[in-house]
């Protein structure tokens, strides 16, 4: 939570790590969520279930949850819950995708979906068909609904801007991801703001959140600027 006192509800960030759906904890992100309270946001660090536990959709029904938490108890955090945005990093800017554009999710948990200000992806997986890896294929499979874990494929012209920020060094997630994404999104009239990093890797656009290493690239800035947009 931000120390400094506000004159009006504060935007709320919920935000989930990556580690290919496999790995990660939310405590080893709490630089994230330190340098998004500094920056005037509520930010919730959350967790979800990984592979092998659980397979698509588990994760995705965690993101729900994490989400709706968030937009209930906004107000008690001093946030405001009808400027939510939805973040994350690799596999976590995924979550954060899928669960706004794909509606089934928030049904699922027996809730009307919250009102999402925008989704921040850091390094995303929108557009990653075909699956190679047999964990891949297992976790998201069978073969017919391939399909279903793909971002891309729920565009629609109703979604909430976009910020997908990424790496043009990025060999763990091929811009062609936050590429193919925006340009499916501006075909329907979504707001959509790209921005690709020259020289920065996969994990550079998080790790650039730290305070040490800010100068590596401008995420936090476009962050800052996406939010207050938004907030016009």
């Amino acid at each position: 939570m931000p120390q400094d006192a506000a004159a009006e509800p504060r935007p709320v960030i919920v935000f989930w790590h990556g580690g290919r759906w496999r790995e990660g904890d939310k405590a080893d992100y709490r630089f994230v969520g330190a340098a998004l309270a500094e920056s005037g946001y509520v930010t919730l660090v959350a967790n979800y279930r990984h592979y092998p536990e659980v397979k698509m959709p588990g994760f995705m029904h965690d993101a729900a949850l994490a989400a709706l938490f968030a937009a209930a108890h906004a107000q008690e955090y001093g946030g405001a819950r009808e400027r939510l945005y939805l973040a994350g990093h690799s596999a976590g800017a995924h979550l954060a995708a899928l669960v706004t554009l794909d509606p089934r999710y928030f049904a699922a948990a027996g809730q009307t979906a919250p009102r999402i200000a925008g989704v921040i992806g850091l390094s995303g997986p929108y557009d990653f068909l075909p699956l190679l890896e047999p964990d891949d294929q297992d976790m998201f499979g069978p073969p017919p609904l391939y399909p279903e874990s793909q971002p891309i494929n729920f565009v629609r012209a109703d979604a909430p801007p976009m910020l997908l920020i990424q790496g043009l060094n990025d060999e763990t997630v091929r811009p062609k991801n936050s590429l193919n994404f925006a340009t499916a999104l501006r075909a329907l009239g979504v707001p959509v703001t790209l921005k690709l990093y020259p020289k920065v890797s996969h994990a550079d656009t998080v790790a650039a959140l730290t305070a040490l290493l800010r100068g590596r690239a401008p995420t936090l800035a476009d962050i800052r600027a996406f939010v207050s947009q938004g907030s016009a």
